[in-house]
């Protein structure tokens, strides 16, 4: 398990846990929209429906991974 630091909407700063492979997706995702981490991480923080951020985030990563392969 990695904390991250990130800042939420350029003004709110708070880290997320996640494990390494989580990590890497997001960076991988961010870098596909061609948007910082941050920004990612607010734009799963604004639709998210779980309380906790880093939870929203893995849910985020799982569904971007299924629209990318939905035959699995």
């Amino acid at each position: 398990m990695k904390k991250k630091s990130v800042v939420i909407a350029n003004r709110h700063s708070t880290s997320i846990s996640l494990e390494q492979e989580f990590l890497n997706e997001l960076e991988n995702i961010a870098q596909q929209k061609g948007i910082s981490i941050n920004q990612l991480v607010t734009e799963i923080d604004s639709k998210r429906e779980q309380d906790n951020l880093s939870s929203a985030i893995r849910i985020y990563i799982l569904q971007h991974l299924k629209k990318q392969n939905p035959e699995e």
